[in-house]
């Protein structure tokens, strides 16, 4: 690929937050071991969870999303487009589907490169142009290369974890009064855990994002065309019904923009960076391409 270099800062950042999230696990892991609370039984729970959230993650979201895999005969544009973008990527065309909604917007999905999924809405086929949506699939086929589904699987072990645990502590609760049980003391550090985890989690897929713009400016060596994308599909979202946004809720993590998303406040709990952090991340590429391109 003519302009892609790893964004080391990052990198960085994302192996940050990967080793904070083992230290919670171990800490967490210590804990528990200490009260004397079994976690085998949790452990093979969470792995069976995490084996069907990887293998079958691309299924599941289609299911979800009800997006139909279309056939190279159908809409010929779109897979040359797909084509074209994944070669210029170096990774394997991706399958391609539709999902009908009136809410523009495009997900990837799958556990490698070799079992990805690239699906947009019909909504923003009609939207975008056709520089704009090249920059928008760019940035989904960012999301495969980059391996973003199995960074992320790893990520939410500790969370899987912590959950199930509360889950004990809620059902422990109901039916014991000895505040000294091990699983009600259990359940509050998972709630403690949980938590952090969940910072830290959307921390991470934040970093998945910015260095998802920064691959579609480096696919297709025009970040504008992904700025004018993300502002249509922004400023669209604002006129489509609550309800057709909910329709679709359960896609939200894997949206290039969030069809429902929290206030400034809730920031810290959003999957995805606010827009005019995303615009500036791209304005640096921008410039950071031009002054490659000049001799």
């Amino acid at each position: 690929m003519k302009y892609w270099k790893r964004d080391y800062g990052l990198t960085l950042r994302v192996w940050l937050t990967m080793f904070l999230l083992f230290l919670v696990y171990l800490v967490f892991l210590a804990v528990l071991s200490m009260l004397g609370v079994g976690l085998p039984f949790l452990v093979i729970l969470v792995f069976a969870m995490a084996f069907i959230q990887y293998f079958f993650s691309d299924r599941l979201v289609l299911w979800s999303t009800r997006a139909r895999i279309l056939e190279p005969e159908e809409y010929p544009e779109l897979h040359s487009m797909v084509e074209r973008l994944a070669a210029e990527a170096d990774i394997p065309k991706p399958r391609v589907a539709l999902m009908q909604t009136p809410v523009p917007n495009a997900f990837a999905t799958g556990r490698s490169p070799k079992h990805a999924v690239v699906a947009v809405t019909d909504s923003i086929m009609r939207l975008l142009s056709p520089r704009e949506l090249e920059a928008v699939i760019a940035h989904e086929l960012s999301h495969v290369k980059n391996r973003d589904v199995l960074t992320l699987t790893i990520a939410s072990f500790v969370a899987m974890i912590a959950a199930l645990t509360m889950n004990n502590f809620l059902f422990a609760s109901m039916f014991s009064r000895d505040r000294n049980n091990p699983w009600i003391i259990a359940g509050i550090v998972a709630i403690i855990v949980y938590f952090v985890s969940q910072l830290l989690i959307m921390a991470l897929s934040r970093y998945r994002e910015f260095a998802a713009d920064r691959g579609s400016a480096y696919i297709t060596g025009r970040p504008a065309d992904l700025i004018s994308a993300l502002e249509k599909i922004s400023g669209r979202m604002d006129h489509v019904p609550p309800e057709q946004k909910q329709a679709v809720q359960s896609a939200n993590a894997f949206f290039i923009i969030p069809a429902l998303s929290g206030n400034t406040l809730m920031e810290l709990f959003s999957t995805h960076p606010p827009l005019e952090k995303r615009i500036a991340n791209l304005e640096k590429v921008e410039m950071e391409l031009a002054g490659m391109s000049v001799p």
